[in-house]
């Protein structure tokens, strides 16, 4: 038989699309960020530069599950909006104040915080992968904006636990961020859209409130 007659009997090697083959699960990302942890203490600088291609998402992250904490949220708060002012305008790697992104913080405290999110994660990527392929450099922008609005909320919340939702909602647009997930994307940006909307509701209401007691 021809050589030409078996190439067309023998069946297609099965093609793995590009995003996926080359994708690397979140999970597996901070894994290998906690492995190579330095064993005392650890700086934003070194965990930027660590995450050369993930820096933004794996940053955003871990900041939105800090500021989900009801009781000191509004430093994390301040990051992100320090994190999605830089997205707005392009920035390719995020960049803190010298004095911040130099200070020596404890690497049990990142141990801790990333193990959570880890084992939530393993069970997240069952469902979450990249899919409607979105060009996510061009979104990023995008992205930062609704991000920066979302932190105002979790800076200007009047009370404990208001600051949960979206911080919650940023760590859901930082993980479709990094999973290339447009389908998650959208979803995310509907709950920031909700959220948004509800405080705009609550803020005009306690307006006219103020105003009709005024006039009593």
């Amino acid at each position: 038989m021809a050589v030409d007659e078996l190439m067309m009997l023998s069946p297609e090697p099965t093609q793995t699309p590009p995003d996926t083959a080359s994708h690397v699960p979140t999970s597996l990302v901070l894994q290998e960020l906690l492995d190579e942890a330095p064993a005392d203490h650890f700086t934003l600088n070194w965990l930027i530069d660590s995450l050369p291609e993930h820096s933004f998402g794996i940053v955003m992250l871990l900041l939105a599950v800090l500021a989900m904490v009801p009781i000191g949220s509004i430093v994390p708060g301040l990051l992100l909006a320090i994190l999605a002012a830089q997205m707005t305008v392009g920035r390719q790697v995020p960049a803190f104040p010298r004095r911040i992104a130099t200070h020596p913080l404890p690497t049990r405290h990142l141990i801790r915080m990333g193990r959570q999110p880890i084992l939530v994660l393993k069970s997240l990527e069952r469902v979450i992968r990249p899919r409607w392929p979105t060009p996510f450099g061009a979104t990023k922008r995008v992205i930062g904006i609704v991000v920066l609005l979302l932190t105002s909320l979790i800076l200007l919340a009047p009370v404990p636990l208001t600051n949960v939702p979206p911080a919650a909602d940023i760590a859901l647009i930082s993980l479709a961020y990094i999973e290339k997930d447009g389908v998650l994307l959208a979803v995310a940006l509907l709950g920031a859209l909700i959220l948004l909307a509800a405080a705009s509701v609550a803020v005009w209401g306690a307006a006219l409130s103020a105003v009709w007691i005024g006039n009593l």
